[in-house]
């Protein structure tokens, strides 16, 4: 036999109305005579509400004991999810010095922590880019393809140009100059455009 709804909401230091609205929620049960057992929507309740949303003095006791059923039932960090947080934290001065407590693990500290540095570095790269010192990396890369298309395309219309001019100078065949001219400046552009331009 279990305890009414004003005599378990006066012993969890709740409202009466608070006891219905988690029982109509489903966040606890009761009997089937309509009664609650304390032990179980004590537990029922602590496991399905965040302590941090609580007020009042029971939520001390309930956090203490969410905390212990969190660390027993702790599940593994992924390894990914280390390694970013070790790699966001490499900075200088944003880890703690090695040999320090809790650095050999990953707590809730560093992840908070790795999300700071994270949030400061977007930040930082937003206002680089509002200032102007950053461009997109997608219209400069055009932009550079661009140039260098049109910088080819001058030296292929070259030859053609100055082949009648070195003809007179020089006396030979215009037709076999630009034709030895085109040649020797197709291979270096070909040789030019082995180069790799990276933008990072």
């Amino acid at each position: 036999m279990g305890v009414s709804r004003r005599s378990y909401a006066a012993q969890r230091g709740v409202s009466e109305a608070a006891v219905r609205k988690a029982i109509a929620t489903g966040r606890i049960t009761t009997l089937p005579d309509g009664t609650i057992d304390p032990a179980r929507a004590d537990s029922e309740w602590g496991a399905q509400t965040d302590p941090a949303k609580q007020l009042g003095p029971h939520p001390q006791g309930l956090a203490s004991r969410m905390a212990a059923t969190t660390r027993a039932a702790a599940k593994a960090v992924p390894t990914a999810a280390i390694r970013a947080v070790a790699e966001t934290l490499k900075e200088p001065g944003a880890e703690p010095e090695p040999g320090k407590a809790g650095t050999e693990k990953l707590s809730l500290t560093r992840a908070r922590m790795a999300n700071e540095v994270l949030r400061a570095k977007t930040a930082k790269v937003w206002l680089q880019k509002m200032k102007g010192d950053l461009v997109d990396r997608a219209p400069a890369t055009g932009m550079v393809f661009d140039l260098a298309r049109l910088e080819r395309d001058a030296w292929l219309n070259w030859p053609p140009r100055v082949a009648a001019k070195l003809r007179r100078n020089l006396g030979v065949e215009a037709q076999l100059m630009r034709l030895m001219l085109d040649d020797d400046l197709r291979a270096h552009l070909a040789k030019m455009a082995e180069v790799r331009i990276e933008l990072r």
